[in-house]
């Protein structure tokens, strides 16, 4: 019976690509978010004591929130950082693939909707030492407002015995917004806003260190957003429960309406 080929991870631990990522990060990708943004990073002094594996994680509501992250980690932090990306997404195409890896380190998570994607490639980064960046969401919000957390990240913390890292990122969306077809104008500004590295409390189960990391990044984003005078989480999350009573009042009339109509009909 011949012997499963373990996959290579070589790529993600080497020191050399490790330092041409981080020369193209500071030399293209770093330059360019500062050219399209006015960036502000919160909290760097809460990562003094963070080293070996972790993992990122934070809101989603743009593709600038990737690269705002990695350019904003000191680069004793940044330097072997892999970033999951959706393979339906960042892996249908060979330029895609190349940009992600180059610039990002990325691996492919499979979302369930086709493209790369390989089972437990997190934990195997983990195993290997490797810091790993995560959206709980799992994909960017399409409203502003920050979405159910996924467990899986809380769950690898637990199992693999790393801290989570959050991460808020205030004003992103405003930047580029999911149906934004072009890239920011004007340099509006975004605070990338660090908090303390979180573990797991004794006897945690996955869904309670989840909810926590959670209410952790809304703390840290809305926080922010106040003393700059942006839009909380809680105030996109009260626009979207408006917008939904709005055309759930719209429907209503229309039935309304509609039963109108058709007992006139019938008195006809």
């Amino acid at each position: 019976m011949a012997k499963a080929v373990e996959p290579d991870n070589s790529r993600y631990t080497s020191r050399v690509q490790a330092t041409t990522r981080q020369t193209a990060q500071m030399l293209l990708l770093k330059p360019a978010l500062v050219k399209l943004l006015r960036m502000h990073v919160h909290g760097l002094a809460n990562l003094d004591n963070l080293d070996g594996a972790f993992v990122v994680f934070g809101n989603h509501s743009s593709h600038l929130d990737a690269p705002l992250i990695l350019c904003s980690l000191p680069n004793r932090l940044s330097r072997f950082v892999a970033t999951g990306a959706a393979g339906d997404f960042f892996f249908d195409s060979w330029v895609k693939s190349m940009s992600m890896s180059v610039f990002m380190n990325a691996f492919a998570i499979d979302r369930g909707k086709g493209g790369k994607g390989r089972r437990g490639m997190s934990a195997q980064l983990l195993s290997d030492g490797v810091p790993i960046l995560l959206f709980p969401e799992g994909t960017r919000s399409r409203t502003g407002a920050m979405g159910p957390y996924k467990p899986g990240v809380a769950s690898l913390c637990i199992s693999r015995g790393v801290p989570a890292l959050p991460v808020a990122l205030v004003g992103a969306y405003d930047a580029w917004p999911s149906k934004q077809n072009h890239l920011p104008k004007g340099r509006p500004e975004v605070h990338v806003v660090f908090g303390r590295p979180m573990v797991p409390y004794p006897g945690e189960i996955a869904h309670e260190f989840n909810e926590r990391m959670r209410r952790q990044v809304l703390e840290l984003h809305d926080t922010t957003a106040r003393a700059y005078g942006k839009k909380t989480l809680v105030e996109f999350e009260r626009t979207v429960a408006l917008e939904r009573a709005s055309k759930k009042s719209q429907i209503a009339a229309l039935v309304d309406d509609a039963k109108e109509q058709a007992d006139k009909q019938e008195d006809r």
